[in-house]
């Protein structure tokens, strides 16, 4: 389903001397936040082209995972995406997730930093952008702090207006992910059970646990532990991750611009999308049916039809 775009006469009613003041309090936040801890190397990994031939003038597309996620969970999808338009694919680790440094900061702000650090160590001048979840605010916030970088911006479940009450139930997962004793020198499989077993007394769901056993990993003295930084991500979950940034109220990216929501979720609600065009007068709004929030695993040919198509020349 896709809902009609409101006029761009009705969507820029902010007064010329307003707008000024609301970016320069933006940029000062963005600027003290930032003074005790600077962006940190992310790591990712490159889907491209090794002929000139095959490849394309478009702006390459660079992918954000979602909350205790990882750039390997797009491995598919950026492999797909790569194969049908063309386009170079970045496919990124968040701060504290994956192979990307840790900090005791994780603010939206923050994880934008990095991503403006890792482009300009790539030298790239131009990006689409497709985030999932928490890597969909953090587009969000790149694409209003850096509105001439962005060329085209897609966001997967997720809304800067609402936050759906389920997002609340991963303290829990904080917890129980921290609660799970393996003993050293026994084989990954047999660690990937326990954790399994542990972690079922606090969600039932398999897929979900399976997505969470992806971030256990093994020490070089052959004990385990989580390559997720849980300590940093529970302290900033409830003032940080769950609610998106309220100072940046006021700046807008007019750029081409996709929500994708699962029409099983409550991450995104049908009537949302007048609000979102507050920050982004462009947005379109999809539902893709029988997807909940992992809109791209649970329906991977829709999401990738429907993305490769918004893609298309943007």
């Amino acid at each position: 389903m896709l809902l009609n775009l409101v006029s761009p006469k009705i969507l820029f009613r902010v007064r010329p001397r307003v707008v000024p003041s609301i970016i320069q309090v933006a940029h000062r936040h963005i600027a003290s936040s930032s003074e005790n801890a600077e962006a940190v190397d992310l790591a990712y990994a490159s889907y491209e082209s090794t002929t000139d031939a095959e490849k394309t003038p478009q702006p390459p597309l660079v992918i954000l995972h979602g909350l205790l996620g990882s750039k390997n969970n797009w491995n598919s999808m950026s492999k797909a995406i790569h194969r049908t338009t063309g386009r170079k694919v970045i496919s990124v680790d968040a701060r504290n997730h994956g192979d990307s440094r840790h900090s005791s900061q994780h603010t939206y702000i923050h994880m934008a930093h990095d991503v403006m650090k890792l482009l300009k160590k790539l030298e790239l001048t131009k990006v689409s952008v497709l985030g999932h979840s928490m890597g969909g605010r953090t587009a969000m916030v790149l694409s209003l702090l850096c509105s001439d970088m962005i060329s085209s911006l897609i966001v997967v479940d997720i809304s800067p207006v609402k936050t759906s009450p389920q997002i609340y139930s991963m303290a829990n997962l904080f917890d129980a992910m921290t609660a799970v004793a393996i003993r050293p020198g026994i084989a990954m499989s047999k660690a990937r059970k326990l954790a399994d077993e542990q972690l079922k007394s606090i969600t039932p769901d398999v897929n979900l646990r399976n997505f969470l056993i992806t971030n256990l990993v093994q020490t070089n003295t052959g004990s385990y532990t989580w390559r997720v930084n849980i300590p940093a991500l529970k302290d900033n979950f409830q003032s940080h991750i769950s609610c998106f940034p309220t100072n940046l109220k006021g700046l807008q990216y007019c750029g081409p611009t996709l929500f994708v929501g699962g029409s099983l979720s409550d991450y995104i609600g049908k009537n949302d999308l007048k609000e979102i065009q507050d920050y982004f007068p462009l947005a379109q709004l999809v539902f893709i049916e029988g997807a909940g929030h992992w809109v791209h695993s649970q329906k991977p040919e829709k999401f990738l039809d429907t993305i490769c198509k918004f893609l298309k020349d943007k």
